[in-house]
């Protein structure tokens, strides 16, 4: 979902690949990357649109999605979730010794 908000009005299949490919330097597979779409579809969190059809695309149009106002609220549930969780660790637990005892 992050990756479409970033795209915004140019996330569709193969564009939010290409960015996730190159954000986290791993492969992805496209048919996982359709199936965690549609599942975000189905879910309510995304909606999609369909484009114009091309020739390059053998006439077939491109599938644009958008994250939905409870797409959103669920981004935004997780991201707080994430903040509270790390500001909850101690301090003193992310401090790593190194060797000789410095920190």
């Amino acid at each position: 979902m992050l990756t479409v908000g970033i795209l915004y009005n140019e996330a569709y299949g193969v564009s939010v690949k290409k960015e996730i490919e190159a954000r986290l330097s791993r492969s992805v597979s496209v048919g996982a990357l359709q199936t965690a779409l549609k599942r975000l579809e189905d879910k309510g969190y995304l909606k999609s649109r369909e484009g114009e059809s091309t020739e390059e695309r053998a006439g077939r149009p491109k599938k644009y999605f958008e994250i939905t106002a409870l797409g959103k609220r669920a981004m935004e549930h997780a991201r707080n979730t994430r903040e509270e969780l790390w500001s909850a660790i101690p301090k003193m637990a992310l401090q790593v010794k190194m060797a000789g005892g410095n920190v």
